[in-house]
């Protein structure tokens, strides 16, 4: 068990270097986010494939996250720790997919790469959460959530915008030759694998943790087998806080927007705004491109807005940002639909930048103050269920949807994920949040 003491609060280059490894973890994401979908148009995939194979992401995290988070829970090496291992393995595996993505010259290899990908970035990623937790005494934790939050918004910027500055600035080719990815996709993977090693091995190497109060006793319940380790991962859906569940609600419509505008983004920009559908011409690459500026434009904004969701917050409540946020984030993306006119497609990106500050923070910080502080890290990949979830159910319908609802369209794709955000963001105020004034739901109500 952790240590109940009160933890000793830690100065700005603490904060710092227990969280600058999301820098390099974020270039991993975000590298996947803004180009997977053009790699697989780029290897023949259609867009009612898409969502398909963006299913290895979802389902990875789905798999590896509770697993790793009990796994972290129950694991102390008295030079490495509780989290940093995970931190160090997940790392080396998360950059050596990097490498191998953009050198798949088929849909399968691909999607195999992706999956490896996804499962090594859940491996260094998950413990994260819970060390913010582990490390920070309460008044922290939101600041500790808001540099994780700062540091993916920088990390992202630059991973994003690295396509643009190979192709604008290096002079590298944008356009693909012979069906294989383009040279300025396969550069920018390569140094986001390098960030993403450097970035996590600092954070490695540079912290510490807190070991158990009684060691004894944490080696000895450590001991109890792998039937009663699967008996505590399964059965913490029937222990969730109340406050937990409700979240679980927020999060689920929440990511469902998100993932649409991922998936879909570049094939409804490059019908939208370059009017093209062929993912092998000069016009949708440049869409790509572009795609990356949008995207480094809302991680940016993140990354600023981070610091300044937490002051409203205690100006306010948590629920309350989180609300307003989301509601800012889905009326952003819905407004996709109507713009035709490059420069324009900006403005959508400051709403989600905020959207996405929030939801890389609010939720979490809400959540921390209701968690046993030994079962941080497996709570903390449970509730990651409810961002992989509702990941895999567009991963199945958003295809369906887009063929038959929307005539192929994918723009409007994009701003069905604006509504279901909006929604969250209405959700949110249902939440019960800990010292927070009463909102539609009375305080003993059930979620």
């Amino acid at each position: 068990m952790q240590s109940t003491s009160i933890k000793p609060r830690l100065g700005f280059w603490q904060l710092w270097n227990m969280s600058f490894g999301f820098f390099g973890i974020q270039f991993g994401f975000a590298l996947q986010s803004a180009n997977t979908s053009r790699i697989f148009s780029t290897l023949g995939a259609g867009l009612e494939d898409l969502p398909l194979f963006w299913l290895a992401a979802p389902t990875t995290g789905l798999l590896v996250q509770p697993i790793i988070g009990y796994l972290s829970d129950n694991t102390w090496h008295p030079k490495w720790g509780r989290r940093r291992p995970f931190f160090f393995l997940g790392a080396v595996f998360a950059a050596l997919a990097l490498f191998l993505m953009p050198n798949s010259t088929a849909l399968w290899m691909a999607f195999a790469v992706l999956w490896m990908m996804d499962a090594s970035i859940n491996v260094s990623m998950e413990p994260f959460r819970a060390f913010v937790a582990d490390k920070l005494d309460e008044s922290q934790q939101t600041t500790g959530f808001a540099m994780q939050t700062f540091f993916i918004g920088c990390g992202a910027v630059i991973a994003s915008l690295l396509p643009t500055f190979f192709a604008d600035v290096m002079g590298v080719s944008n356009v693909p030759v012979d069906g294989l990815i383009p040279d300025t996709v396969r550069y920018s993977f390569y140094a986001g694998g390098a960030a993403y090693l450097i970035a996590v091995m600092w954070t490695t190497f540079t912290s510490t943790e807190i070991p158990p109060e009684n060691l004894e006793r944490f080696r000895a319940e450590r001991k109890t087998g792998m039937g009663h380790a699967v008996k505590e991962i399964l059965g913490g859906f029937l222990t969730m806080p109340k406050t937990m569940v409700q979240l679980a609600v927020v999060q689920f419509f929440s990511w469902i927007g998100l993932f649409a505008m991922w998936i879909y983004t570049t094939s409804g920009v490059a019908e939208n705004v370059f009017g093209t559908t062929d993912a092998q011409s000069a016009a949708f690459q440049e869409a790509g491109n572009w795609v990356g500026i949008m995207f480094a434009v809302y991680n940016g904004v993140s990354a600023l807005a981070a610091f300044i969701l937490p002051i409203l917050a205690r100006a306010t409540s948590r629920r309350f940002v989180h609300m307003v946020s989301l509601v800012i984030g889905g009326a952003s993306l819905m407004s996709i639909m109507m713009i035709h006119n490059l420069n324009l497609l900006i403005l959508p990106m400051i709403g989600v930048g905020i959207a996405w500050a929030s939801i890389l923070t609010m939720p979490y910080a809400i959540l921390a103050g209701t968690l046993p502080a030994h079962r941080m890290g497996y709570y903390m990949g449970l509730f990651n269920f409810f961002i992989v979830l509702p990941q895999i159910l567009s991963g199945l319908l958003l295809g369906f949807v887009t063929k038959h609802f929307f005539a192929g369209h994918s723009v409007y794709t994009v701003a069905l994920g604006g509504a279901c955000m909006l929604l969250a963001g209405l959700l949110s105020m249902l939440v019960y949040e800990a010292g927070a004034k009463p909102a539609a739901l009375p305080e003993g109500a059930a979620a």
